[in-house]
């Protein structure tokens, strides 16, 4: 019985991350990529893609993992990165209601593209909400933690000249930012951004301007909340 359970909810999970899985391996396979022409063994990307999951924080990992030790800027940068992720929690509270142990899975996996698909997926009423979030999970994982191997098994493969690669983690970073911007009908949050980060980058330089740059982009922000609300209201 619980057998039949669990593959009618994967059955209809599955579905639900075919595009993820097309995007998970294409950027899991850039990653492991980019980890191995960055001097690491596969077994890095593969290590980190099942511990920590979290594809921005990876790429940035790799220039931890370079540079000098340093703790908390690893500990502030990536908090900064994920603090979305709050809200995505404090969204799935009701959800991950009596899930049992489940429940410490759902959390650790909740990515962007699996919190889309658990928060807004119409699950039918025959199939096991948890297992369906599960699979969900499961599968988004999976997609990515084999991209990122295959990445790294193939990058020593390649026989062309890898260099300026490492600049995919810049580029995906520039199309996040693009696609927000192009999202927003306020861009000053978006200028706000800009000016405190070149700014930082004038006087700090470029391998120390980060912390700074997001201490004062949350500063500014904060400052302008009011100021910025105001104007969504009158734009909508």
């Amino acid at each position: 019985m619980k057998t039949n359970v669990k593959m009618k909810a994967l059955k209809c999970a599955f579905p639900h991350t075919i595009p993820i899985m097309t995007g998970f391996l294409f950027l899991g396979m850039s990653y492991g990529i980019y980890m191995h022409v960055s001097g690491f063994s596969f077994w890095y990307p593969m290590l980190m893609a099942m511990t920590i999951f979290a594809g921005s924080v990876e790429f940035v990992c790799v220039n931890f993992l370079l540079g000098a030790f340093n703790p908390l800027q690893a500990f502030i940068v990536t908090l900064i990165l994920n603090a979305r992720h709050i809200f995505y929690g404090i969204s799935m509270l009701d959800r991950f209601k009596g899930m049992g142990w489940k429940k410490i899975y759902l959390i650790f996996g909740m990515c962007d593209e699996t919190f889309s698909v658990n928060y807004t997926a119409d699950i039918p009423k025959d199939v096991d909400s948890g297992w369906f979030m599960f699979f969900v999970t499961l599968l988004n994982q999976i997609y990515w933690v084999l991209g990122a191997t295959l990445g790294g098994l193939f990058g020593s493969l390649i026989m062309f000249n890898t260099e300026g690669l490492d600049f995919v983690m810049t580029a995906m970073f520039v199309v996040i930012f693009l696609e927000q911007y192009l999202k927003d009908k306020n861009h000053l949050s978006s200028y706000i951004g800009l000016s405190v980060s070149l700014l930082m980058l004038i006087f700090f330089g470029a391998d120390n301007f980060m912390i700074p740059a997001i201490s004062g982009i949350l500063v500014c922000l904060s400052v302008a909340r009011k100021s910025m609300e105001e104007k969504e209201k009158d734009i909508v």
